[in-house]
Parts: structure tokens; C-alpha cells; sequence
């Protein structure tokens, strides 16, 4: 009796396990494309079981949806544990960034229940919660000892940004690109190359044309306006002029030429 009750309860747990997983998988795609207003019922017709299934595995839609918010967490917690150990630390903390900042506005019953006073989060988000924030915070530290990321940002900081770009990003249209306000917000968590944890942006377009005719970029040793000898910055642009009243006086005589013409 012992023998054959043995095979029995090992299919019946595989089946349980199975129908768990088609449950989670259904209920993701669902609270993702239309929040929480999706009922168990709608769930159960999307996995192909039984409500009497779901409502077995997971009696409240709450249970549900916080096993789901546990998977999903749980899977970005394994993604940035394995990119810990990337050849370019610095290169795969950014990427996982921008992952996560796209990722989430598709995942509506995310933004709202984070959004929500319901006593979130419970048990097993926290849980989950505390092995992104390790997995999160080991990257980042990898990222740091390589000075792609700035040394005085924390954890914390992070998830600060993340916040302000998850708000950003919902604003786009679902499977866009990361927003661009989105990506400034995240390249100010760079190191410069000497590592002085100053951020350095990309350089915004330049509207003024300060070139005009003459070839103020060239080996020229003197400002064009007085003529003084240009000091070498030793890094970055070669200077133009020797002092910001030169420049305001090229700017004036530029807008003057423009009015005349």
C-alpha cells in the first residue's frame, strides 16, 4: 500500500507544481497588461486550469499577486547576481539599469501596488526585496571598484533613481526605448575617467554658432577678441577665448552681424 501511494503522491505534486507554474505565468502576463483589476477567474482561463485550481494555490487574489511581484523581484535579483561577475562590471550595471527602468511601467499591478497603502510589502516581497537589494548592491560595488559608477553613490540612491525614471518611462508608449530623460537620470550615476565621482553628462547640443568663418578651434595661440595667449586646458575643448567677457563680446558682435545682415 506504502509502495504504490508513493508514485502517486509524486505525480500529484508534479501536477500541483505544473499547474502552479502555469497559474504564476497566466497571472503575470494578465497583471501586467491590465493591473489589478483582473479577476482569479480571467487567470484561470488564461492558464488553461480550473478556477478551483487557482483558488487552491492561491485563495485572495493578494496571494496572487504577491507571489507574482515575488517572481518577477526574485528574477531581477538572479539577473544582477549574475552580471556581478561580467568582464565589464560598469558596462552590465548600466544595462541592468536600463532594463529594469523599461521593464517595469509594462508591469501595471507593479507600479500600482507599490503606489498603495495595503501593508505592502508583506512577508514574501520583503524577503524578495532583501535579495535584489544584496544582488543590486553587489553590482553596483562591482561597478565602483571598476570607476564606472560615482564612489559616493549608495544603494539607496540607486533605487531613488530608479523611482524617478520608472515615472518617467510610464509616460512612453509600451516596448519603447528607454525615455531620454530617463537615460540622463541614470548617466548622472557615472564616474568621470579620473574617478572623482563628479558625473559627466553628454555634452547637450551647442546652438550658437561660435565657429562662424573664422577657425577659433585651431592651434592659433591667441583669443581672437584681444589677442591674448589661451592658457591649454590640458583636458576636454581647446579653449576660445581667453576670459567669459571676450566670449560675451564674440556672442554680442555675432548677434549684431545678424541683425545688420
Amino acid at each position: 500500500m506504502t509502495v504504490s501511494a508513493a508514485p502517486a503522491a509524486l505525480a500529484a505534486r508534479a501536477d500541483a507544481q505544473r499547474n502552479r507554474a502555469l497559474v504564476l505565468a497566466a497571472a503575470q502576463r494578465a497583471f501586467a497588461e491590465r493591473g489589478l483589476a483582473v479577476s482569479l477567474a480571467e487567470v484561470a482561463r488564461r492558464a488553461g486550469v480550473g478556477a478551483g485550481t487557482v483558488y487552491r494555490h492561491f485563495p485572495t487574489k493578494s496571494e496572487l499577486l504577491e507571489a507574482v511581484m515575488q517572481q518577477r523581484v526574485d528574477r531581477l535579483a538572479r539577473l544582477a547576481a549574475a552580471r556581478a561577475g561580467a568582464h565589464d562590471p560598469g558596462a552590465a550595471f548600466f544595462e541592468f539599469c536600463a532594463d529594469v527602468v523599461s521593464s517595469t511601467p509594462r508591469n501595471q499591478a507593479l507600479c500600482e501596488m507599490v503606489q498603495s497603502d495595503d501593508g505592502w510589502p508583506r512577508a514574501l516581497m520583503r524577503g524578495a526585496g532583501v535579495r535584489f537589494h544584496r544582488a543590486l548592491e553587489a553590482l553596483l560595488l562591482a561597478a565602483q571598484r571598476q570607476g564606472a559608477v560615482r564612489s559616493d553613490i549608495v544603494l539607496a540612491d540607486v533605487l531613488d533613481v530608479f523611482t524617478g525614471c520608472v515615472a518617467i518611462q510610464r509616460n512612453k508608449p509600451a516596448g519603447s526605448e528607454l525615455a531620454r530623460a530617463a537615460a540622463i537620470l541614470l548617466d548622472a550615476l557615472r564616474a568621470t575617467p579620473g574617478g572623482s565621482g563628479v558625473t559627466k553628462l553628454r555634452a547637450a547640443p551647442d546652438y550658437r554658432d561660435e565657429t562662424g568663418s573664422r577657425n577659433e578651434t585651431s592651434t592659433a595661440p591667441g583669443c581672437p577678441i584681444c589677442g591674448a595667449e589661451l592658457d591649454s586646458p590640458g583636458t576636454g575643448r581647446p579653449r576660445r577665448y581667453c576670459s567669459a567677457a571676450c566670449r560675451q563680446k564674440a556672442h554680442r558682435s555675432r548677434a549684431a552681424a545678424r541683425v545688420m545682415g
